[in-house]
């Protein structure tokens, strides 16, 4: 990962080979902002002129490039617009949309406006995260690496910010590079050994459920869906503890390494970023890794539920009946609604640790998409007040959310003839929520439990944007450690 440090020196005399500063919307097009007057300075008050004629405007995700022209030993100059008034996440954005625009460059300042812990931390996540990029299957044909080294230029010192922002960047690195991971080097066994080193890393207790131990021990969802692969099924459970602890978390991540559909097959455009279908185990390991090295007084116990989708001779078919983990019995109408399947068996085994919260979170419904779109997660809950406090959190972690009801009269339209539920509803809408519904039949009695549908923030199809690139995005993960924290605090 990209190295960042903290500089206090004149901004002016840096030897490096770039600058970022921020700019706000003027009169005259965009203004330098806190932390670029001195550069203005030594560019005897030009900045704003030669801003004006790029036609810079200083709106929030604009970023402008320009030449210091010998004014500092810094070649170029890179003005990132923060908008009015900028928060926390557009420090975070023009950050990573400034670092990202120099890809290939060694050195970089980061001068954008840090008074504060708050800001250092937003500006230094940011700028991490604006440089990653997934290089594992590259042999080299010419592309930019991301910036090597970053110095983030601030009148304050704030290590204990900047050394959370870089645990919050390996974490969200962690979880981008396992969803951008192709199926063909991330089975529900290559998956669960990650989770083994991420593990003796960090202190982690873990426990591994092999495809053997998953039958005998009744997981019939993560059992069934797995069935039709010749890569077998895993269930992980991580454990995180703390001395001083005494409330406990869990979280349930779905973890479908590649989801075809099974039986009932995608089709071809709606399969090729089905690898991002584990999005919701890999936040919960990337969480778990932030979690073990911050300490919060909270113990935190996860599961990743693994399996691969596959249609096969021996694949489970629609109208199969399962036997969840705990005794409930589930027809399979449709074996591409298969995430609920494994995140049933998860969540009533994470009943058993006796939490005080389960959240669980899953690249569920497409759905999602059609209700909220691609940046927006829905959260759903058994908990009125939880539900809010699980949205307030994902915005403070700087993760866009919006929280959604489940209405009860969704129950019915899960009635199986057969069964004691079905995993599809015989109604056409509301399908987010009918997956919520779901799964809140395997909650145990009188545990709050929230439900986060990330499947359209977990991969980003477009153009990057802001510290967002292409691909898989690490979505969820800082929403559970601020969670996590929040429930440490007594907020949850």
């Amino acid at each position: 990962m990209t190295s960042i440090s903290l500089d206090s020196a004149d901004l002016t005399g840096l030897d490096v080979d770039a600058i970022v500063i921020g700019v706000v919307p003027a009169e005259a097009g965009a203004a330098p902002a806190d932390g670029a007057q001195a550069l203005d300075r030594a560019m005897d008050d030009r900045l704003t002129d030669a801003l004006g004629a790029l036609g810079a405007t200083g709106k929030a995700g604009e970023v402008t490039r320009l030449p210091s022209l010998g004014a500092v030993p810094a070649k170029v100059i890179v003005a990132a617009g923060l908008g009015e008034d900028p928060s926390a996440e557009d420090l975070r954005r023009a950050a990573g949309a400034a670092v990202r625009s120099l890809a290939g460059t060694a050195r970089v300042a980061v001068a954008l406006p840090a008074a504060g812990a708050e800001d250092v931390e937003a500006v230094a996540l940011g700028a991490l995260l604006g440089a990653y990029s997934f290089d594992t299957f590259r042999t080299g044909n010419g592309r930019k690496g991301p910036v090597e080294e970053i110095r983030l230029v601030a009148p304050v010192s704030e290590e204990a910010a900047l050394g959370r922002a870089r645990t919050l960047a390996a974490s969200v690195t962690l979880v981008r590079d396992l969803v951008n991971t192709p199926p063909s080097h991330l089975s529900p066994e290559d998956f669960a050994g990650e989770a083994e080193r991420v593990a003796a890393e960090t202190g982690l207790a873990i426990e591994i459920l092999d495809e053997k131990a998953l039958v005998e021990g009744g997981y019939g969802g993560i059992a069934g869906v797995g069935q039709g692969s010749v890569n077998p099924p895993r269930l992980v459970r991580l454990a995180y503890t703390h001395p001083e602890a005494s409330k406990t978390l869990a979280l349930v991540g779905k973890g479908i390494t590649f989801d075809s559909g099974g039986l009932s097959l995608k089709p071809s455009e709606a399969m090729d970023w089905m690898k991002s279908d584990m999005g919701g185990a890999a936040a919960v390991l990337g969480a778990l890794a932030a979690i073990a090295e911050l300490r919060p007084a909270v113990n935190v116990v996860g599961y990743l539920a693994l399996a691969e989708n596959m249609p096969s001779g021996t694949a489970q078919r629609p109208s199969d009946v399962l036997r969840i983990y705990g005794g409930t019995t589930v027809e399979v109408l449709n074996t591409d609604a298969e995430g609920r399947l494994v995140l049933a068996d998860a969540l009533v085994r994470a009943g058993e640790d006796s939490p005080d919260l389960i959240v669980d979170v899953a690249t569920l419904t497409g759905a999602q998409l059609v209700a909220l779109g691609t940046r927006t997660t829905g959260v759903m809950a058994n908990d009125d007040g939880v539900r809010e406090k699980v949205v307030a959190a994902a915005e403070r972690a700087g993760e866009p959310s919006w929280g959604m009801p489940l209405p009860p009269e969704l129950r019915k339209g899960l009635d199986s003839a057969v069964a004691d539920i079905a995993n599809i509803s015989g109604e056409r809408w509301g399908g987010m929520l009918v997956a919520g519904t779901f799964l809140k039949e395997f909650v145990p009695d009188g545990v709050k439990w929230a439900h986060l549908d990330i499947a359209g923030p977990a991969f980003h199809k477009g153009e990057p944007y802001g510290y967002t690139p292409k691909g898989g995005t690490g979505a969820a993960a800082r929403t559970l450690v601020q969670l996590a924290e929040d429930v440490a605090a007594g907020v949850l």
